[in-house]
């Protein structure tokens, strides 16, 4: 049999991106090898599209914005295939709005997306220029604060009463309306950014009752009666509460009829385990990468590649970075410093791609949407994930934590491939399918 053809991608601090040679052997001894057992379908990779990203953008000339979307989109880069938007302002915004700001308008006559015509939809649309089958899910931050109370956007709940839930699922199905109008398609919808985030940016506060319930009586029915084909999602879920969230909702016939998946971020990254566990035929999602301090550090991308690994062995379908662009140290509108993919300085009028841009160019360049993952056995397996793609390929990609250098043999049906880890490095390899 040929010595299969493999390719290895390494990655650090002072070397970001390189590649390098790895060797297939006939031997059997291998500290890390597949087991045999095939997981989940995957989905996609992608981050969020916010205004303060595109401002960023603008702020540098042509060619280099058009460099920096083409990694993020384009094939040489990470490919990004499913990504996030807001539904009025999220905590990266340059100010607060929502998509009808008339108190009072329950019929949603005033409705309009004039307002994310300066940001939000040139970013979107820059990117499909160069990945055009992109596909969005979607969020509010908050309601039209005149939908909560107390009517502001960063505390509060909305009134729940029915003429005030009404107005809300049909604020949600104007806005993917509106959007697929623009030829943007919004494939998910999930009910609330954080449901228990009651903090200094646009939130609102919901127990998992009221979700249960709202998709129960009116969004469900509403989006069912216009035949509205975009799925609606329990996310984003930032609680390890599994039981009085994420179970009370799926144990609901009802509810259950409607909702197409789970999605997760932050702490619920604690309730993933066993919600994979409890409901196998529910997909679930990761929807948000866990933000960091503006440093962008080589040691914090590594506990990123940790959340990787942590979502995708818990049986996510996709992977979801938060900001791709901000300007160097990525302070919101309201003061917080935050990490990015990429980092763009118009003063100076530079780009640099930080350490989390190429963690995510590690996994999402090479597995495609519709691989399958792999189990994996052996004592690199809790810092390893592998994927089989729809060529046949095997995608495996693998982390040294250690300080040192560490020697690696990776089995399969091709027999092994032999590496050395340098010290705290990302590594990929991709192994030739047969097909």
């Amino acid at each position: 049999m040929p010595a299969p053809k493999i390719t290895w991608i390494s990655s650090v601090e002072r070397q970001p991106w390189r590649q390098r040679t790895a060797r297939a052997s006939a031997a059997r001894a291998s500290t890390l090898e597949l087991s045999g057992s095939r997981h989940q379908a995957w989905e996609g990779f992608g981050g969020c599209f916010n205004e303060l990203g595109w401002i960023a953008l603008s702020g540098v000339s042509k060619a280099d914005r058009q460099k920096a979307l083409d990694s993020l989109f384009g094939p040489d880069g990470c490919r990004f295939t499913r990504c996030r938007m807001p539904i009025g302002a999220s905590d990266y915004a340059a100010e607060w709005y929502s998509l009808n700001d008339t108190d009072g308008d329950f019929e949603m006559k005033r409705f309009t997306i004039e307002r994310d015509r300066r940001c939000l939809i040139p970013y979107i649309k820059a990117a499909m220029r160069i990945q055009p089958k992109l596909d969005l899910f979607a969020s509010p931050w908050s309601p039209p604060a005149w939908l909560k109370f107390p009517k502001v956007y960063n505390h509060g709940a909305l009134v729940w009463q029915p003429k005030y839930l009404r107005a809300f699922a049909l604020y949600l199905l104007k806005t993917v309306q509106a959007y697929r109008r623009e030829g943007i398609r919004i494939v998910q919808l999930h009910v609330q950014n954080e449901p228990l985030a009651d903090q200094k940016f646009p939130s609102c506060l919901w127990t998992g009752p009221q979700l249960r319930d709202f998709i129960c009586d009116h969004l469900g029915p509403l989006f069912a009666k216009h035949n509205e084909r975009c799925e609606i999602w329990l996310g984003t879920l930032n609680t390890d509460d599994y039981s009085g969230y994420v179970h009370l909702a799926l144990a609901d016939v009802k509810a259950r009829g409607f909702i197409a998946g789970v999605g997760f971020q932050w702490a619920g990254k604690g309730a993933i385990q066993r919600t994979a566990e409890s409901w196998p035929g529910i997909r679930l999602l990761q929807t948000e990468n866990e933000c960091g301090d503006g440093r962008n550090t080589w040691d914090y991308a590594h506990s990123i590649f940790d959340l990787f690994r942590h979502y995708i062995d818990n049986g996510v379908c996709g992977y979801t970075y938060w900001n791709m662009v901000l300007q160097p140290g990525g302070r919101s509108s309201w003061g917080w410093p935050q990490n990015a993919m990429i980092a763009t300085d118009p003063a100076a009028g530079t780009v640099r791609w930080n350490p989390e841009f190429y963690v995510m160019k590690h996994f999402s360049r090479f597995i495609e949407p519709g691989a399958v993952r792999l189990g994996l056995r052996g004592q690199w397996t809790g810092n390893a994930a592998a994927f089989e793609n729809p060529d046949g390929s095997t995608v495996l990609v693998i982390a040294n934590p250690f300080t040192d250098a560490r020697s690696l043999s990776f089995g399969g049906p091709w027999g092994n491939v032999s590496a050395t880890l340098d010290a705290r490095s990302f590594n990929t390899f991709v192994v030739a399918g047969r097909k």
